[in-house]
């Protein structure tokens, strides 16, 4: 086909468009833009995560065809470089954000999150005592290797759960059992339809996942009743716990409630969570606390563990966390004053607090250093151009003569803008950080999600150093993880169609991802949002209606 009959065919072709809302439908020309159509392919490939094959798919390009009959095919090597190039230009553009950034890669650094492995350990104290020859970092490093919070909870859960191992292990194999077998699931659902039960579902949990183990325990509850009547018509079912077992099972679903709450509010990808923790921190210890004292022995030697990872991970003066609650208008230092005693013990909190008083100061006071250094560093202001040019002769004279002996010419306008610079330069009364303490808390409801960040930008004229210090510290990320893996005690798996892949592209890939879903503004979905991977941490058994 010549390309002036194309072109002529593509200008033939209309576009409908309806509104948003209206239904009103409007027409328009339509031309097709192939670049425009692989741009988007790479998009899609990057976002969604599928692989390069899809594109040599022949149904999928049948509907691309259907869509458009312009559509030209994409093989799977131009998407994958297609990918590429999407990959380097968001990384430029990163790069550039990055450059302006107060702080940054090497010189600009100020915190490192990563999880709880040794060899992890050893890097990021190796790199404090680089960054510290430097004198780059923060209140001595204080803030410089942050722990992963949802690993550290994660492991204080699987800990606790150890304590379950066989009740578990008989719950877990007898719903393998009924999910084995249709028959099995039909004699089983009638059981519980006998018994009035409202729940139709039974949970396979992920055994590597605590959470989809806590919801399979906490589903099993439910049938508990079910468990040994099916026993009496099924030989070979033998995973029936006792009753003393199932009230383990409902003391540790209600002892981990909290746990599975707390795990899913302050994982997250999209927002700073260093504010939020600390507040919930201190409720993990004093249950631990009160469980230690439970009629329970079980109870008691959950409770145990968990406490001593909790002193492990959490046994230290917690800078990040306690400096991030601070410069939380809802909490401020009231909080740590609540949590502290709690936390540590009413001796040693007392210790801790002052610490954290300190360090506040100390990293308050570095930013004002380097608030007013930069004011000092500012080129000296010009003399604004005087607008009249008509003088008297005398006047125009008494100037040249003036300008002989090399004195500025200066305005009262001119010399009161020269003396409120140095007003403003001079440290004031009271800092920020005093200001902002003395004043009362804001006051909002305890379920009202306050934007914190959104909160100091509309106070950076009233804060101007503290809310620099305060964006932060809030945006230090306290976990490694999203949402959806939280729970997860290994990494993610490259699978057997990704497995053949160069370093450089697994790296372009997993950064290309999230590059493109934060530009399509495409949220991380949560739990209970449909998802593939999300679906993999536990399975649930329907069981057949009657």
């Amino acid at each position: 086909m010549a390309m002036g009959e194309q072109n002529r065919m593509k200008q033939q072709v209309l576009s409908f468009t309806e509104g948003p809302s209206d239904g009103i439908t409007s027409i328009t020309n339509f031309s097709y833009d192939h670049a425009k159509v692989r741009e988007l392919a790479s998009h899609m490939v990057l976002a969604h995560e599928y692989t390069f094959s899809m594109m040599d798919h022949v149904v999928f390009n049948k509907f691309m065809k259907a869509v458009s009959p312009f559509y030209k095919k994409i093989t799977r090597q131009t998407v994958k470089e297609d990918c590429i190039s999407t990959y380097q230009l968001e990384k430029r553009k990163l790069k550039s954000v990055l450059k302006s950034a107060s702080r940054g890669i090497e010189n600009k650094i100020s915190s490192i999150t990563v999880d709880n492995a040794s060899y992890n350990d050893a890097c990021v104290r190796r790199l404090r005592e680089d960054f510290s020859l430097r004198k780059r970092l923060s209140i001595a490093g204080k803030i410089f290797h942050v722990r992963c919070y949802a690993h550290i909870l994660n492991l204080l859960v699987q800990d606790g759960l150890n304590q379950l191992g066989d009740v578990i292990d008989t719950v877990r194999e007898g719903i393998k059992y009924l999910n084995n077998s249709e028959g099995r699931l039909n004699q089983f659902a009638k059981i519980a339809k006998q018994l009035q039960l409202p729940s139709r579902k039974l949970i396979l949990d992920c055994p590597t996942r605590w959470n989809s183990t806590y919801l399979m325990l906490a589903s099993a509850l439910d049938f508990k009743d079910v468990f040994p009547r099916y026993e009496d018509i099924d030989p070979g079912f033998h995973y029936v716990p006792s009753d003393y077992e199932w009230l383990q099972v409902e003391e540790v679903c209600r002892f981990l409630g909290i746990f599975h709450e707390i795990t899913d509010m302050i994982s997250g990808s999209d927002y700073p969570t260093s504010n939020i923790f600390l507040v919930e921190l201190y409720r993990i210890k004093e249950l631990l606390n009160e469980k230690a004292l439970d009629i329970s022995d079980q109870i008691r030697a959950m409770s145990l563990s968990m406490s001593v990872k909790f002193d492990k991970y959490w046994g230290e003066t917690n800078v990040l966390l306690s400096l991030g609650a601070i410069v939380d208008p809802r909490y401020k230092i009231v909080l740590i004053y609540h949590a502290f005693p709690i936390i540590y013990g009413e001796e040693e909190a007392a210790v801790k607090i002052d610490e954290i008083k300190q360090l506040l100061y100390e990293l308050y006071n570095e930013y004002v250093d380097t608030h007013f250094s930069s004011l000092a560093g500012e080129p000296p202001r010009q003399s604004v151009k005087r607008k009249h040019k008509e003088v008297s002769s005398s006047s125009a004279q008494s100037q040249r003569n003036v300008k002989k002996l090399g004195l500025p010419i200066l305005t009262g306008k001119e010399k009161f803008q020269m003396h409120v610079s140095e007003i403003d330069k001079a440290p004031p009364e009271k800092s920020d950080l005093d200001i902002y303490l003395e004043e009362s808390r804001y006051a909002c409801d305890a379920s009202a999600n306050l934007d914190v960040l959104g909160w100091w930008k509309g106070e950076r004229w009233r804060f101007p150093i503290l809310s620099r210090m305060a964006s932060d510290l809030l945006s230090i990320p306290v976990t490694t993880v999203a949402s959806e893996s939280t729970f997860s005690a290994g990494g993610r798996v490259i699978d057997d169609r990704r497995a053949s892949m160069s370093v450089e592209t697994v790296q372009m890939l997993l950064c290309g991802s999230d590059w493109i879903r934060n530009l399509h503004g495409i949220k991380t979905k949560s739990r209970d949002q449909s998802d593939v991977a999300e679906s993999s941490t536990y399975h649930e058994v329907e069981l057949p209606q009657n």
